[in-house]
């Protein structure tokens, strides 16, 4: 790949021609390499013979049924992606591993930490024989540090990296952000880390380097002016409901049969706001005549503001806002955003004709390119789906075929 001449036609993405072998599973590390997959890389997804991807049990719900079924959760980030299934637990499986990394560009894995060490598939043995490797290894806590080996999932990550302190009604519980959020925001620093990596590998010397990314560390990194504002007065933020902790009103607000969702991100929003609602009294009180008056005197408007939506309907209260100019929204279920024109005129649902699950759609991707478009290729793949068919590409006969399965390398179906 380094230093080649391209050039792009019809479908193919901007890391079209690059491989991505991806050894990862559930969330982070299928996140990542979807969107590598999106922009028009080659990505092999090496599963375990028999089971795979954790998330492929993880049902209902499920598109199609019984035993072609295929999870929701496992198909909204495995598309873009060709499955093999391979047994690293057998020397055999970790030779053609060795021999599917050797034509890599990059490697993604989340396996526990130094478990690829202690197979010989770590970034230094696999360096060996590919100088130009992008090795990206995904983990709880990093590759160092006091708690390196300790487990991590998405809701011990929330809590642990501050979220959940900030996250729900002032005085109620601690609540997880409804996405795995630790997860899918560790799965962009990768995939913005690996680019980053590729393009120092393209101008520099065509060495690939290895790349250490953690949860933990994708949460402190994402707390940004939560953390900023604690850092400036020494006060842990709480939990605030919708409220913005340095802007005033930026909330949600319950109407008569619903609720909208006002952001007065700048003074000039605020005399429209009252010009909304009717309530010129609120304009002519000095208390909230700028934002940071607003912040300060937050308990004395947010009771005002409180009645002047309760005694709307949700729709009316749009109209209003709309009519002066004031950004709100209604709070929108998943049936309403994907019936949303403008996502529909963005291409942002992906649907696909799996071979046994039949119709699918998934959300679709939020990148955009005038001349390299990222392009829903492939189905998320069945378990091995593909396995004999990449095994030959890297040449691997009949008989090494036969030989593999019968060291347990390789399905024997």
């Amino acid at each position: 790949m380094v230093g080649e001449a391209r050039d792009p036609e019809g479908d193919a993405g901007p890391l079209d021609g690059l491989t991505v072998l991806d050894a990862s599973r559930v969330l982070v590390g299928p996140f990542c390499t979807m969107q590598l997959g999106d922009l028009g890389a080659e990505v092999i997804k090496v599963e375990r013979p028999g089971e795979g991807d954790q998330t492929r049990t993880w049902r209902p719900p499920a598109f199609g049924e019984g035993d072609g079924a295929q999870s929701a959760y496992y198909a909204s980030v495995n598309r873009n992606k060709r499955s093999v299934e391979l047994n690293l637990a057998s020397d055999a499986g970790r030779a053609v591993f060795r021999d599917l990394a050797r034509g890599a560009d990059v490697l993604v894995e989340n396996f526990r930490v130094g478990k690829m060490a202690e197979w010989g598939l770590d970034y230094p043995d696999l360096a060996e024989e590919n100088p130009g490797l992008i090795y990206c290894g995904i983990s709880g806590y990093g590759e160092w540090g006091p708690d390196r080996d300790k487990p991590a999932y998405d809701i011990m990550m929330q809590a642990r990296g501050g979220f959940m302190s900030i996250t729900g009604t002032e005085g109620g519980a601690p609540v997880r952000i409804g996405v795995a959020l630790a997860d899918v925001g560790a799965g962009m620093y990768a995939t913005q880390a690996i680019l980053a990596a590729l393009l120092e590998r393209e101008l520099g010397d065509g060495t690939g380097q290895k790349i250490d990314v953690s949860l933990l560390d994708g949460q402190a990194a994402w707390t940004s002016y939560m953390a900023a504002n604690y850092f400036a007065s020494g006060e842990p933020p709480g939990r605030m409901g919708s409220k913005h902790p340095n802007i005033a009103p930026y909330q949600a607000f319950e109407t008569r049969d619903g609720y909208v969702v006002v952001a007065c991100a700048s003074d000039a929003f605020w005399p429209r706001l009252c010009e909304a609602l009717d309530r010129p009294d609120l304009l002519a009180d000095e208390r909230f005549e700028t934002n940071e008056k607003r912040v300060r005197n937050r308990d004395a408007l947010d009771p005002e503001l409180d009645a002047a939506f309760a005694g709307l309907a949700t729709e009316e209260a749009l109209d209003r806002l709309g009519e002066h100019g004031v950004p709100a929204s209604r709070v929108r279920d998943m049936a309403e955003v994907f019936d949303d024109p403008q996502l529909a005129a963005r291409d942002m649902v992906a649907e696909f004709d799996h071979p046994t699950a039949g119709p699918m759609r998934v959300p679709g991707s939020p990148m955009h390119f005038s001349r390299t478009p990222t392009t829903a290729r492939r189905h998320p793949p069945s378990l091995g789906e593909h396995t004999e068919a990449v095994l030959r590409e890297y040449g691997y006969g009949d008989g090494d075929l036969a030989e593999l399965k019968n060291r347990g390398a390789i399905p024997d179906r």
